[in-house]
């Protein structure tokens, strides 16, 4: 669309989607031109209409005069978002202070879903960190008794991961400090895959000989499992019921967006495509190439600090959703919890 008409044009599917995002009602030519200043008669703005439909990015339903974007109407619509609209000050803030009062990743993480599901009225997802992009920043070895160990590994993520290890023989002070030391200077500030094969290659290197060296060992095999990435990435979710609210939206499909999201296997495919924090993805209906989600939307994001991906997060809902509003949203939340995690 580039001439003035077309302008013009872009100007009524404007309106057409703002009006049936906020009412639900299918819209008039006549309505239209009561309720926005486009500046020519209604005649133009019929004709305007047919040409819209005749394109495929209005559609007429079954039982009314009036009309409602497509999936091409909607794409549109996105697609000339000039950038996306800032929150205000103060609503950034608040964002801000709700985040930085998380105690933990898990609590920040379960923060951000009910956050974003109350600010958008959709449904929020936001997947942990992928161990992949995560280093060991820490690890702590405590003696819960003399033969039993506990293992700490703290992530640059803010991920904390607590295993037992039994031991074969009771450790000393001495050996328990050389422990920490050894698995500590093998694991500490590394990535986690190659974490995994600094621990393996410690036990290579110690021979296995004598009661350290045992101790050693099992300490690595307890390590070497947790660290390695844990297909089952969890997701979280919040405002699953703000789905059921719009019932009507789904047509008949409500069931089984509800359960693609209850799978989780297509959320985080629709998640891991997003690998770029900064950036706002919008799929709409078939776009999410996913059967189950034809009558959604899914707008998602990445967040992470540092220039580091930590995972993805988003929303969805019907499509027929307020798209500058919920990207605007999901951006904002997006920043944040890369700033809070990353100031951890």
């Amino acid at each position: 669309m580039g001439s003035s008409a077309e302008e013009r044009r872009f100007e009524v599917l404007r309106a057409i989607v703002a009006d049936f995002v906020r009412t639900k009602e299918p819209i008039g030519s006549k309505t239209l031109v009561e309720r926005h200043n486009l500046g020519v008669s209604s005649a133009t703005v019929r004709n305007d209409m047919a040409v819209l439909e005749a394109e495929g990015y209005i559609t007429q339903p079954h039982t009314s005069s009036g009309r409602i974007p497509t999936e091409k109407g909607y794409r549109e619509f996105v697609d000339r978002l000039d950038e996306i609209k800032p929150l205000s000050a103060s609503e950034r803030s608040a964002i801000q202070k709700f985040l930085e009062s998380g105690v933990d990743l898990d609590d920040v993480l379960r923060r951000a879903v009910k956050l974003l599901a109350q600010l958008t009225r959709q449904v929020a997802i936001v997947q942990y960190p992928t161990l992949s992009t995560s280093s060991v920043r820490h690890l702590e070895v405590v003696a819960l008794t003399p033969a039993r160990l506990l293992l700490v590994v703290i992530t640059d993520t803010g991920r904390v991961d607590q295993r037992i290890v039994e031991l074969g023989d009771p450790i000393d002070e001495h050996d328990l400090s050389r422990l920490r030391e050894v698995l500590g200077g093998a694991l500490e500030g590394k990535p986690l895959a190659a974490a995994s094969a600094a621990v393996s290659d410690l036990v290579a290197q110690l021979g296995g000989q004598g009661r350290f060296s045992d101790a050693v060992g099992r300490a690595s095999t307890v390590l070497v499992e947790t660290l390695v990435e844990h297909h089952e990435e969890r997701l979280l979710l919040g405002g699953t019921a703000n789905l059921t609210r719009n019932t009507a939206d789904f047509g008949g499909s409500l069931r089984s967006v509800l359960e693609a999201l209850e799978e989780q296997v297509v959320v985080l495919k629709l998640l891991d495509k997003q690998q770029q924090a900064g950036k706002v993805t919008v799929r709409i209906g078939h776009e999410t190439e996913a059967e189950e989600m034809a009558s959604a939307s899914v707008v998602t994001t990445a967040y992470g600090s540092a220039g580091k991906v930590y995972g993805g997060m988003g929303v969805v809902g019907p499509t027929r959703m307020d798209y500058p509003g919920t990207m605007a949203n999901v951006a904002a939340v997006a920043l944040y919890i890369g700033e809070v995690l990353g100031n951890r």
